[in-house]
C-alpha cells in the first residue's frame, strides 16, 4: 500500500491545495494531509482544529484522504506513520527553492525520507492562503481561492474580529 502525507499549514485551505490532495489520491492509496504548527509563521489565522475541520469537510469525498494535526518535526511524523514520501505542492518557480531547500534538509536527517514535487494547476498558480486572507478582509470574492464553505468560515473569521474591534473603539470614546 503507497502511503504519502501532504503537509502544510492549510491556514486556510485553497483550492491549490484541493487540486494537489486531489491528485495525489488519484495516484496513491492513502493520502495523509498532516497540518503542521508552523512555528515560524506568524500566528495564524484559524486553529489547528477549525482547519482540521475545514479540511476534512472539503475531502470528504474522498475516502482515501485522512487529515491529521501535528505539532512537531514532519519527519517525526512521517516515521510515526511509516510513511517515507512527502508531497509538496508547488506554484511557481520560486516555491521551488524553498520546498527543495526543505526537502534536503529533510533528508539530512531522515536518509529514507523522499519528497515529490508536484505542480498546481496553472489556473492556481497565484493562489495562496495569505492572499486569500487579504482579499477576504477586504470582503472580495473568493471564489477563485478557496472552497466555498471555506470561503464563509474565512469571512466569519475576519468580520467576527473587525465587528468585534469596531464595537469596541465605538464604546471607548
Amino acid at each position: 500500500m503507497s502511503t504519502v502525507i501532504y503537509p502544510g499549514s492549510f491556514d486556510p485551505v485553497t483550492l491549490g491545495h484541493i487540486d494537489v490532495i486531489t491528485r495525489s489520491a488519484q495516484i496513491f492509496d492513502k493520502v495523509i494531509v498532516c497540518i503542521l504548527n508552523n512555528s515560524s509563521k506568524k500566528s495564524p489565522l484559524f486553529s489547528l482544529d477549525e482547519r482540521a475541520n475545514m479540511l476534512n469537510e472539503v475531502v470528504a469525498d474522498y475516502p482515501n484522504v485522512v487529515v491529521e494535526t501535528y505539532d512537531g518535526l514532519l519527519v517525526d511524523f512521517a516515521r510515526m506513520n511509516n510513511v517515507n514520501i512527502l508531497i509538496r505542492g508547488l506554484r511557481e518557480e520560486s516555491d521551488f527553492a524553498c520546498e527543495f531547500k526543505m526537502a534536503q534538509g529533510n533528508r539530512s536527517v531522515a536518509l529514507e525520507m523522499e519528497t515529490l514535487f508536484m505542480p498546481t494547476d496553472p489556473k492556481y498558480s497565484f493562489v495562496s492562503s495569505s492572499m486569500a486572507k487579504e482579499f477576504a478582509s477586504y470582503g472580495m470574492s473568493l471564489h477563485d481561492f478557496v472552497p466555498k464553505q471555506v470561503e464563509k468560515k474565512l469571512y466569519d473569521k475576519l468580520w467576527k474580529k473587525s465587528d468585534s474591534h469596531e464595537s469596541e473603539t465605538v464604546e471607548g470614546e
